[in-house]
């Protein structure tokens, strides 16, 4: 709850006067329905056959306790209708934070979370925001406030011992749920860990539904499935088990005092110390606090559920962020886009070194080239130029500026990537191209799929530039993908250049017509080319061989065979499995 409700009053003024009228609505509502049994008492004193023969009928009386419910009934309304702002805004306004908090954490969180299990947290942590607050505002206070004013009620006008009847039912009725729903939270818990699990066994599943197929592996990802909701299954039934026990204990409980109430009210009636219509009243006011007092269980039930729920999507907001900001960073001042890497050391574990004092430098307006067999730590580099991780030790400038001084977004803002793994948005082909800038116009966004030799691919297929791409592209094949990626970075129109194995995907003759494209859109920027086909880079100003996390030879391709070294190994290899190379 401290957590929760800064969140909820550091809202818009508007909010607050809404959070202002519910109250009001709140307390009248429950002013009104002391009133109810007091009409209902005198309706029935007035009607009663010891008063003499009934010859008027108290049509006013009836009228009012007609409209005391009504009315009570209508201010509940429209008090919820008014606190849906409040509830909304303050669901928005978190699930904004956790959104943002998210994207903000390292490339190592994201690599290590599971996509449906995290859904699944997000979901229920929001709506158990709804829960909370609507049952905590609305249910839990009233109905405490509304006993203590029946308690109070009872003590002045029917005697301490009535009260005190009242006050020990509610004290046993209290103790029962508390226990027993302690009881229940530890299967919710269950419950929802197991749901979580299912749901991303699930949603892993279905993402990698090709690969499922190809290893005829159906029956196995339904036995894991079919395992995880058994789990579900038997914490569900326990739990089942504990509300039924529940239920019959607050039966039991409500009912003892309502039969106690209901006898010493008998007696008093009897002895003539209170009349018929005091009997119908304190039936009324005991019914009247038990009805949402049995709604109070239920209610803090669903609020013990809900705290659970919002623990977890609160403890996302306690993951540190792992590359972070320096405070008041400036942001990147890159006028040339020169890249110098000092003594680089990183390791993603301390058991295993990734790259290991590594400098070079990309002069501004150049192409360097980074080759290597796999592992051999290239796609770090690019990962740490954009900063995604922050190196272990060495520092990396761009214009001189360490890239640790500097706002990530005016970083990431100076650099476009194509990457080895294209993974696209569930959209059009068009919104995948404008990602690389929203904001641009029809004929840049055309511009650049003709720039990456997709345009006429795409009038070709029958919704053109509004074709959906289908779940992370999978429509398109590799090539497709590529070039729509190639195209995205063209339209961010970027400082930095950096193609991580831009082309892996594409065959011979379209490699080539896209490396003309990149050659001459890069050309007078400063490039990073990571590569394993070596065709790719011999027009690079320079090439670095990487092996085990080292710069083991550099040079112009040129260079690099004269020394029959790595590279001279790697370039005859390639060039015996394709001659064209």
């Amino acid at each position: 709850m401290t957590r929760l409700w800064p969140h909820l009053w550091a809202t818009n003024a508007s909010v607050k006067v809404r959070f202002g009228i519910a109250l009001v609505l709140l307390i009248a509502s429950k002013v009104l329905l002391l009133y109810v049994p007091l009409l209902y008492k005198a309706a029935v004193n007035a009607l009663s056959p010891e008063l003499g023969a009934v010859t008027v009928v108290p049509i006013f009386i009836i009228l009012a306790y007609g409209s005391a419910r009504l009315i009570s009934q209508l201010f509940g309304e429209i008090r919820d209708a008014v606190f849906a702002e409040v509830t909304q805004a303050a669901i928005r306004e978190i699930a904004l934070i956790v959104f943002k908090h998210i994207h903000a954490l390292s490339l190592r969180f994201h690599l290590e979370r599971q996509t449906g299990g995290l859904s699944r947290v997000i979901e229920r942590g929001t709506k158990a925001i709804e829960t909370l607050l609507t049952f905590l505002t609305f249910n839990i206070i009233p109905t405490i406030l509304e006993i203590l004013l029946v308690a109070i009620l009872f003590a002045y006008m029917y005697g301490i011992s009535f009260a005190s009847v009242i006050i020990l039912t509610l004290g046993a009725y209290i103790i029962f749920t508390l226990m027993i729903t302690e009881w229940r939270i530890s299967y919710v818990r269950t419950m929802n860990e197991t749901d979580n699990e299912a749901t991303t066994k699930a949603v892993d599943s279905l993402l990698n539904y090709e690969t499922v197929k190809y290893f005829n592996n159906e029956d196995h990802e339904a036995y894991r499935f079919g395992r995880a909701l058994e789990r579900y299954k038997i914490a569900a039934v326990k739990n089942r088990l504990g509300l039924s026990l529940l239920n019959s204990v607050q039966a039991f409980v409500i009912t003892i005092g309502l039969v106690i109430i209901m006898l010493m009210a008998g007696f008093k009636v009897k002895d003539g110390s209170l009349t018929v219509g005091d009997f119908v009243a304190l039936n009324a006011f005991v019914i009247q606090i038990y009805i949402p007092l049995n709604f109070l269980g239920f209610a803090y039930r669903e609020i013990k559920i809900a705290l659970v729920n919002m623990e977890h999507m609160f403890n996302l907001l306690d993951i540190p962020q792992e590359v972070k900001d320096m405070p008041n960073a400036p942001a990147a001042n890159c006028q040339e886009g020169s890249i110098v890497f000092q003594n680089v050391s990183f390791h993603y574990d301390d058991r295993r070194s990734i790259l290991n004092n590594i400098s070079f430098e990309v002069p501004a307006g150049k192409t360097v080239a980074i080759v290597g067999s796999s592992g051999a730590g290239k796609s770090t580099i690019s990962r740490l130029l954009f900063r995604f991780y922050d190196t272990t030790a060495g520092a990396i400038l761009i214009d001189g500026q360490d890239i640790k001084t500097v706002m990530q977004d005016s970083l990431r803002q100076l650099i476009g990537i194509v990457p080895q793994d294209t993974v696209l948005f569930n959209d059009t082909i068009r919104y995948n191209i404008a990602y690389g800038r929203p904001s641009a116009s029809e004929e840049e966004i055309i511009e650049a799929a003709q720039a990456a030799q997709i345009h006429d691919f795409i009038l070709s297929l029958p919704d053109g530039y509004k074709s959906m791409v289908g779940e992370r592209g999978l429509k398109l094949s590799g090539g497709e993908k590529q070039r729509v990626a190639i195209a995205r970075t063209l339209l961010k129109q970027p400082k930095i250049f950096l193609f991580d194995e831009a082309t892996s995907a594409l065959d011979t003759r379209t490699e080539r017509e896209i490396q003309k494209s990149l050659e001459r859109l890069s050309k007078n920027h400063t490039t990073l080319i990571i590569a394993h086909r070596l065709s790719t880079v011999i027009q690079a100003h320079e090439i670095l061989v990487l092996e085990n996390g080292q710069i083991v030879e550099r040079g112009s391709h040129k260079d690099l065979l004269t020394l029959s070294g790595i590279y001279t190994t790697m370039w005859e290899r390639q060039s015996a499995q394709s001659p064209s190379a």
